[in-house]
């Protein structure tokens, strides 16, 4: 049976709108899924383009209304409110999470510091916004000065594979700003991003300022991007869906803020401490089974140390318990869902077919108790070659292509090689080397023997096809604001 949790009460899950739990306008609802055993969880509120206007207007009224009268404290406070429930249900998100999801609940535990040091950041900055004075070269007597103001109603779509953090990554600065949101969470998991907007009225966030619409990418998620009294769209998601978001936003030119896919390179020197190297690119990659956009899944070794660590990485995946993500053992879970295991599998096949060769995993987990489930354990791929497609696409699952290379020039050109600039990874001992593959590689996050390293003060997002814009730091809330000059003739 489907693990007990409050928020499971069989009752359909409706969406958030002007403060209200309202059904979908068409009353069609959809199942979600845990992706372990297959089990149905809930049914949701199947929201479309009429569910969309109605949570935009009520966004537009609340920014035109009382919200517009808050003080910067005032959104402190309630954001402040809002971390401290997040940490009193902290458990309870963790394993929804896992259900709804998948996740190991020992990662999603372990996501507590990382969301509520998000939201207590947000509310830092809420009454850190500010203009500036600027001495102009004008004649005469004029007083120049700028004022940040909330860009508007902003149109949040967000992945399933980490809906607390996701959603908080949306939420948090569109509160701490003064903007109003319509968030679209992710139909694979959508039961994190309605509870927590439960918290968000107990916390005292005023109707219409936090909307959640469930449904359909092509159908909700198309309207929100695509919606003319929308002001900005943040998007997390596949790059392809990102282009489309793009040209949805041509009708009222909107603000765009993208976080997309990524193919990142994990450079490992024959210098490095091997002993942290082998986990560190491992779970660089079999964390959250892979789901991770940033994940270091093309991994580059150098050539006089190829084997022997490319087999220890391998030899590593091969200790890694794979499970029911609720099972406190278990450190890698199930993939999200019947549509991401099919990916994943292909890509296992296309690997072979290109003349890569397995070294650990390789085809998907079907005995005993996995056989219902979305399985894959994680799996090492040796003799890539940079043209190959699982060297060049994003797999999305817990799969390493391992590359030989010989330099450090060769390996700059070549791991810059990618549409995708995300995430990448260096282990070296050598200072120089660090600093060189810094500057040199064209990615948003460089992490130098350490992978996946995040802080709530510093920014993430990409280059190239994995999008523009940042989150986190204070350039994230640059992203929710826009920027009036103001001129005074004194004369």
């Amino acid at each position: 049976m489907t693990q007990v949790h409050p928020f499971l009460d069989g009752k359909a899950k409706r969406m958030l709108i002007g403060g209200k739990w309202l059904e979908a306008a068409s009353g069609k609802t959809f199942e979600t899924h845990n992706p372990a055993t297959g089990e149905v969880l809930a049914r949701v509120a199947e929201g479309d383009a009429e569910d969309i206007d109605r949570a935009v207007a009520a966004a537009r009224d609340a920014f035109n209304g009382p919200w517009s009268k808050f003080k910067p404290a005032q959104r402190q406070a309630i954001l402040l409110k809002v971390a401290d429930l997040v940490e009193r249900d902290i458990e309870e998100f963790a394993a929804l999470d896992t259900l709804d999801m998948g996740a190991p609940i020992t990662r999603t535990r372990a996501n507590r510091a990382r969301a509520i040091g998000m939201l207590r950041f947000y509310a830092g900055m809420a009454t850190a916004l500010h203009g500036e004075t600027i001495e102009n070269s004008l004649p005469g007597e004029m007083v120049s000065f700028t004022l940040k103001e909330p860009v508007g109603v902003v149109g949040a779509i967000i992945p399933w594979n980490g809906p607390l953090t996701a959603a908080i990554w949306k939420i948090g600065p569109a509160l701490a700003t003064g903007c109003t949101v319509v968030l679209k969470p992710a139909e694979e998991a959508p039961l994190t991003p309605l509870r927590l907007a439960e918290l968000c009225l107990e916390a005292g966030v005023p109707p219409g300022v936090v909307n959640v619409v469930t449904g359909f990418g092509e159908t909700a998620g198309a309207a929100l991007a695509g919606h003319p009294d929308v002001d900005k769209v943040a998007f997390t998601g596949s790059h392809l869906t990102g282009q489309s978001i793009i040209r949805a936003s041509a009708g009222n030119l909107k603000r765009v803020s993208l976080e997309l896919g990524g193919k990142s390179p994990d450079i490992v020197f024959a210098d490095a401490d091997l002993a942290q190297a082998v986990p560190g690119a491992g779970m660089a990659v079999f964390a959250n089974s892979g789901q991770i956009c940033s994940a270091g899944t093309r991994l580059f070794v150098e050539k006089k140390i190829y084997d022997e660590f490319v087999g220890r990485v391998a030899d590593f995946s091969k200790t890694l318990r794979v499970g029911d993500g609720i099972d406190p053992q278990t450190q890698v879970g199930p993939l999200v869902s019947q549509e991401q295991l099919t990916r994943v599998t292909n890509y296992l096949n296309i690997g072979r077919q290109e003349g890569a060769r397995p070294l650990a995993g390789g085809d998907r987990l079907t005995e005993g108790a996995m056989a219902k489930g979305f399985f894959v354990p994680p799996t090492v791929f040796a003799d890539v070659r940079d043209d190959m497609r699982i060297a060049q696409e994003e797999i999305f699952g817990p799969v390493i292509s391992a590359i030989p290379f010989t330099d450090i020039e060769e390996v700059i050109q070549r791991g810059n090689q990618t549409q995708f600039g995300l995430g990448s990874g260096v282990w070296t001992r050598d200072v120089g080397k660090a600093h060189r593959l810094a500057k040199a590689i064209r990615a948003g996050s460089v992490w130098i023997n350490c992978y996946q390293a995040m802080d709530p003060a510093v920014p993430f997002g990409g280059y190239k096809m994995s999008g523009y814009g940042r989150e986190s730091g204070v350039q994230h809330l640059e992203e929710y604001l826009n920027v009036k000059a103001v001129w005074i003739k004194t004369d």
